[in-house]
């Protein structure tokens, strides 16, 4: 038999007795529940700070690779491939071989940036962000899709680095908007890209958080991209030396 009895101290006991036998009864106080609920909201809102600290300390610490780096790598390789791109193939054949790129490369743990570069320096703000955003929700798709028949095999392969492994299972808590937050916000970081596309997997993310928000996450990223190809001082020596 199990019946409720409320003391002066608003605390709820729950006694049972079986037959004839003595119980003391299980207590349980109304106010442990509150005080766990707040003890995990506070520990899932330090886990997100220490997120977006790391974050902004690898936005710190790539700046000045994206600064001194990016123009060298634009004049020693972008530059070469897209004069041999476009003496070789014409306009709509460019099109399909960089929209290709873009789309495979992340399968197969490629880096597609140049790609864009020379969509970016090709077709300009308009074309060339269609063609970029595109391919690049192919490209981010395909690995989520590829990588859901390796589960098992990724669960594996993520464990090698815990860290990234913590920072990506933040993503699948919590409902449909709570994992399209973590996605923009994983897509915003200087978490690496191509191992994401399939950490997405391993972590149980659901496709539709996940491609929105790698599309809002990526967005501002294309466009940076264009914008400093087009407009930059590096343009112009590319306009001298093409």
């Amino acid at each position: 038999m199990t019946y409720q009895a409320q003391d002066a101290e608003g605390i709820v006991v729950l006694v049972t007795r079986r037959g004839t036998e003595d119980a003391n009864g299980d207590y349980v106080t109304l106010g442990e529940g509150e005080a766990h609920c707040r003890r995990r909201k506070w520990s899932l809102i330090c886990r997100w700070l220490r997120v977006v600290l790391l974050c902004v300390f690898l936005c710190a610490a790539a700046a000045p690779l994206v600064i001194f780096v990016g123009p060298l790598i634009i004049r020693k390789v972008v530059v070469p491939v897209l004069n041999w791109e476009t003496r070789t193939f014409s306009r709509p054949i460019l099109v399909l071989l960089l929209f290709a790129s873009i789309a495979m490369f992340p399968t197969i743990l490629l880096p597609s940036s140049p790609c864009m570069w020379i969509a970016g320096m090709t077709f300009g703000y308009g074309y060339g962000f269609l063609l970029i955003m595109a391919g690049s929700l192919i490209g981010m798709s395909l690995p989520f899709f590829v990588g859901s028949f390796f589960r098992r095999d990724l669960h594996r392969w993520l464990e090698k680095w815990p860290k990234k492994a913590a920072i990506v299972r933040l993503a699948c808590e919590g409902d449909w908007f709570h994992q399209f937050r973590a996605v923009v916000l994983l897509r915003i970081s200087p978490f690496p890209y191509l191992i994401f596309n399939y950490a997405a997997v391993a972590a149980n993310i659901k496709y539709g958080p996940y491609i929105s928000g790698s599309a809002i996450g990526t967005v501002h990223e294309i466009f940076i991209t264009i914008y400093r190809l087009v407009n930059s001082s590096c343009f112009e020596v590319l306009n001298k030396l093409l």
